[in-house]
């Protein structure tokens, strides 16, 4: 019985070492991978500040590729700003064989993505014509254009006084949470989500869903669509809205969507001008941008009676850019966005932050 017991003794003495050797094992496992993540979290934030200048030195470069650009009276998606082979004197000059991807600086690298904000219309100088002729490109329903029209207006305007289908502070705040009217210009596109009429298919496009708890579901109004059906838009106000250009729509850069919702823009002379730019190639030695001036609109087919209207909403050249700089220090990286303002000779800094 005792050389059972003892038996016995050493078994429960192996199992429990067993135990503690794993648990401490566990333990040690656990340590080790705590002290992995602090030494990551310590190296990141060492690098923090890395990360900021890589950050400015990509707005920099930005600055410096539209300042050289500056001289030429137009600019187009062959430049350099856009990724392009260049044109003119940027062949020939100090921006010949510039990239914007994975240049060197310091201990790591920076890309760089430039987005013409004259490519959008700007809703902060928007009339209500402008406005409703693109909800009326959109396909929203006619009887309620003039509520998205007058309250998108109410918003950005100082005063407290409401147009006829608009909204201000007296309205929302009878909302649930309440909110004030701006009364000043847009910031950022997102705003528009808060502006009475304005839902998520409309600042969207396509059948986007309202979010059950967003600020701006209340304001379904039901446009160009039976009760319970989600609109169907071909594009949203994001789409072709900005809050910061010079006011006028680029030519060269404008998508399709923009241009089509152009007042004296009809279906044909958007064809005709979409099918002038695809056409186009400065390797053929024509032009270095499809459009030189407004004026060029009627050898590219836009009907002559519409380009007087035209010229109040079109330009050739563009003054504003979103600038995107991804900056990389071996496997950490980090976007910085910066709006930019060219006012020849000097590009300006607008707002620079980390995305």
């Amino acid at each position: 019985m005792k050389l059972s017991r003892s038996k016995n003794n050493r078994g429960f003495a192996i199992i429990v070492a067993m135990i503690a050797v794993t648990v401490l094992s566990l333990l040690a496992g656990a340590f080790a991978y705590s002290m992995k993540i602090e030494t990551r979290l310590a190296s990141n934030s060492n690098n923090d500040e890395q990360m900021l200048w890589l950050g400015r030195a990509g707005v920099e470069r930005a600055r410096w590729i539209l300042a050289l650009e500056a001289q030429l009276p137009f600019s187009s998606k062959n430049q350099i700003w856009a990724g392009g082979p260049g044109v003119g004197p940027e062949t020939n000059g100090p921006l010949a064989g510039i990239s914007l991807n994975d240049f060197q600086v310091g201990e790591g690298t920076v890309s760089l993505k430039l987005i013409e904000l004259e490519s959008k219309l700007n809703i902060n100088t928007a009339d209500t014509p402008l406005i409703q002729q693109v909800l009326t490109t959109m396909g929203v329903d006619a009887s309620f254009m003039s509520v998205v029209a007058d309250s998108v207006q109410d918003w950005i305007d100082a005063d407290d006084a409401t147009r006829m289908a608009g909204a201000e502070s007296d309205y929302y705040q009878g909302l649930n949470p309440p909110y004030y009217a701006k009364n000043a210009p847009i910031d950022d596109i997102s705003e528009l989500l808060l502006i009475k009429g304005v839902t998520l298919p409309i600042f969207k496009g396509g059948s986007a869903t309202n979010d059950p708890g967003a600020a701006f579901q209340r304001h379904h109004l039901g446009f160009g669509s039976a009760p319970g059906q989600i609109p169907d838009y071909p594009f949203g106000l994001r789409d072709v809205f900005t809050p910061f250009s010079s006011g006028k729509v680029n030519l060269n850069t404008a998508e399709e969507n923009v241009l089509s919702v152009l007042p004296g823009m009809n279906t044909l002379s958007l064809q005709s001008l979409l099918k002038y730019r695809a056409e186009f190639d400065s390797t053929m030695g024509g032009p270095p941008a499809p459009f030189m001036s407004v004026d060029n609109l009627a050898v590219a087919g836009v009907d002559s009676r519409a380009i007087p209207q035209l010229k109040n909403y079109c330009d050739v050249r563009g003054k504003t850019y979103e600038v995107h700089v991804t900056a990389k220090i071996g496997d950490y990286s980090r976007e910085y966005i910066a709006i930019l303002f060219r006012n020849d000779p000097n590009v300006d800094v607008f707002s620079f932050y980390w995305k």
